[in-house]
């Protein structure tokens, strides 16, 4: 345990960078530099700036949409580009860190910022006009309108964790670079679909409902990684040992993780939106005496 608390510690000092984390003898934990996620995160940073720019002479300011579009993106180097992600290469615990802020923290910020309008400003007339219309047709709207609803976005979020949480795959992924790239955008998209259904599609109660059936099911999952006689994941399981912790140990802290502090935010999240739907009703119910009263 000591020597994950000293490499925490290292987390944010620079290393060499490599394709998809350091390489097996790199004693310290080092930052992590793949194209095909450092160049999307760059060019959504890019964009959404000048987007807002462009909003800005047009006398569109949100500054709190900046500031939690900012976190959110933050987040996401957090998980995929910062020592956490190198540190979730060998120990499933922090794996499973990474995997909870993708998609209980990251998302919910990037869906309640809305940043796909400021991204839209950044492209040329002509482009983004296309790209609109694209954006309106029959099909795109029809197949959004499906899947975005609570019912289906749940049940789509819910087929991701579970699928890639099953023992083969999620060792496949873990051996696999094109397989983790994969499930990491699995994760976050049906994350984002799930928390835009929550927030933008679902009346008040119904997104308290699936917030609840989601925290239920992952905390099922957490609890039956946690409570394995066995070992469930095998890919990383030689590493632990270098870290002080037997394969097992390990194990059973990332169901932990899942089971309690992503539990905890998901549990934070239904109760706020049920405290939200009380209070609405509330004023709905003082509307109606008042007519009557009239």
């Amino acid at each position: 345990m000591r020597k994950i608390g000293l490499a925490t510690i290292a987390w944010w000092v620079p290393h060499a960078v490599y394709a998809h984390g350091a390489p097996p003898e790199a004693a310290a934990p080092s930052w992590t530099f793949d194209p095909w996620i450092v160049a999307p995160l760059i060019t959504f940073g890019l964009m959404y700036s000048i987007g807002r720019l462009v909003l800005a002479t047009k006398g569109r300011k949100r500054i709190w949409q900046d500031v939690v579009c900012a976190a959110g993106w933050l987040t996401l180097v957090g998980a995929l580009v910062s020592p956490l992600h190198w540190i979730g290469e060998r120990l499933l615990s922090f794996h499973m860190i990474e995997h909870e802020i993708l998609m209980a923290v990251a998302a919910p910020l990037l869906v309640i910022a809305r940043p796909v309008g400021a991204l839209l400003w950044s492209l040329p007339r002509r482009l983004r006009l296309t790209i609109g219309r694209a954006m309106r047709h029959v099909l795109a709207t029809k197949l959004w309108a499906f899947s975005s609803t609570g019912r289906n976005a749940t049940l789509l979020h819910g087929i991701a964790i579970w699928a890639w949480h099953a023992p083969a795959l999620f060792d496949a992924a873990v051996g696999n670079i094109l397989l983790h790239r994969l499930q990491h955008l699995s994760f976050f998209l049906t994350a984002i679909l799930f928390w835009w259904s929550v927030f933008r599609r679902s009346d008040t109660g119904s997104a308290a409902w699936h917030v609840f059936v989601t925290m239920l099911h992952t905390s099922i999952l957490g609890a039956l990684m946690a409570l394995a006689p066995h070992l469930l994941y095998r890919q990383q399981a030689d590493a632990a040992a270098v870290w002080g912790l037997t394969p097992l140990e390990d194990q059973q802290l990332a169901g932990i993780i899942m089971w309690v502090p992503a539990g905890t935010i998901y549990a934070g999240a239904a109760l706020a939106l049920i405290a939200l739907w009380i209070r609405r009703a509330g004023q709905d119910r003082e509307r109606t005496d008042a007519l009557h009263a009239s």
